[in-house]
């Protein structure tokens, strides 16, 4: 069934469906097994203007309110990620003076806080009330809401425009961008510019990390889509910076046309996409064919392990890996229960699956066998934190780039 591009209204035909789905962080109990909410989970290009996109979306009051389970700062990694990305804003962007600083979907405060220890004036602007809470009792100036043109109105009159407009894995969860950009119009000064990171088209492929596909995640960027999407709103992009986050992302800084000199960074990397056919149909088609063979081994696997009676236990009740485990139809046959140190998640089921969800000492307590990775964009942090494990002969499963055992 053709759908309609969100971004400019072009016919879309879906590429690929991963089946009914549920939502991604649609944690459960048994008493709501039942009534569980499903949607057909797609994907498609467009043609029209590159952009990558879901083609049956879920509402975001679904996704983004009071219990919404994920928090930034459960990450080391991404404490540091953050911390770097603040300094870099507040060196190269951040005039002297008064300025003021916006993040769109500013979470538990992360990024938000290092400008507010460095007395810089802010705003973090995030829907879901009880991360934006943590944000606040952080001392981060946070406001609870969704961000659209009245939101943006009220910001100006309190506060003034901003110079700089920040988002960081969120840009992708608004389905519709371009009422976002002319609200980010009216909040941002003329000479401002928009700074934000959102995984990345081209790793996604690279790493057949379909796991990436998920409710949440309406958009997968590239250069040539996002400077389709602003160039409509008098925007340009200026420079992007690739960010070993998220499984691989990228960072784009848009200013108004003309007010910037565009990077070599910003030739290059379309030039890439170009070459590796970033808008061709034939690139999306291999891609679903590397899923295909991606799902069998990984299903192979678990069930040959299972009939040897060896152990598998998740690790990480991850978002993304509710994409996994019911494309896959991975069940408590084959995986034990996940293991996870959010307490909202525990003793609760995974979306769809229904694998139990238990808290992180039942795995250290009782080593499994196998650990099957679902939180693999953080390997490198898990896997020097697990050494233990590995000591035991605990051997890690992972499927992204490729179905192995480590």
């Amino acid at each position: 069934m053709t759908k309609t591009c969100l971004v400019c209204n072009a016919a879309i035909d879906p590429f690929m469906s991963f089946g009914q789905m549920p939502q991604a962080n649609g944690f459960l109990l048994p008493d709501d097994f039942q009534d569980e909410y499903l949607y057909d989970l797609q994907i498609g290009l467009c043609d029209q203007c590159g952009m990558v996109q879901l083609t049956e979306r879920v509402e975001p009051d679904r996704l983004f309110h009071e219990n919404y389970a994920y928090f930034s700062s459960i990450s080391t990694r991404m404490e540091a990620h953050f911390e770097d990305f603040a300094a870099d804003v507040m060196a190269r962007y951040v005039p002297k003076g008064n300025p003021f600083i916006v993040e769109l979907g500013s979470n538990d405060g992360i990024l938000l806080r290092h400008f507010s220890q460095a007395g810089v004036r802010h705003l973090g602007i995030e829907p879901s009330a009880n991360v934006a809470q943590v944000a606040v009792e952080k001392g981060v100036n946070t406001r609870c809401a969704f961000f659209e043109e009245t939101v943006a109105r009220d910001i100006v009159v309190e506060y003034g425009q901003a110079d700089v407009v920040m988002a960081t894995n969120v840009m992708c969860h608004i389905p519709d961008l371009d009422s976002a950009v002319q609200a980010i119009r009216l909040v941002l000064k003329p000479d401002g510019v928009v700074i934000f990171e959102d995984p990345y088209l081209g790793n996604i492929l690279e790493k057949t990390a379909y796991d990436q596909i998920y409710d949440e995640h309406v958009f997968y960027f590239s250069l040539t889509s996002v400077q389709h999407l602003f160039r409509k709103h008098g925007y340009e992009l200026v420079d992007v910076a690739p960010q070993n986050v998220h499984g691989g992302s990228m960072r784009y800084t848009i200013a108004a046309q003309g007010q910037r000199a565009v990077s070599q960074a910003v030739t290059e990397q379309l030039a890439w996409e170009g070459g590796e056919g970033l808008t061709c149909r034939e690139t999306f088609d291999a891609f679903r064919r590397r899923v295909e063979h991606s799902r069998d081994a990984l299903v192979k696997l678990l069930q040959r392990l299972a009939r040897r009676r060896a152990r598998v236990v998740g690790y990480g009740a991850t978002s993304k890996s509710t994409t996994v485990t019911n494309y896959c139809g991975i069940t408590p046959d084959v995986v034990e229960f996940v293991s996870d140190t959010t307490r909202g998640k525990q003793g609760k089921f995974t979306p769809g699956a229904h694998l139990p969800v238990r808290p992180y000492a039942d795995f250290s307590a009782n080593y499994p066998d196998y650990a099957l990775l679902f939180a693999w964009n953080h390997a490198d942090e898990i896997m020097a934190k697990e050494k233990e494990f590995r000591d035991a002969g605990g051997k890690w499963i992972i499927y992204v780039p490729e179905v192995t055992i480590l």
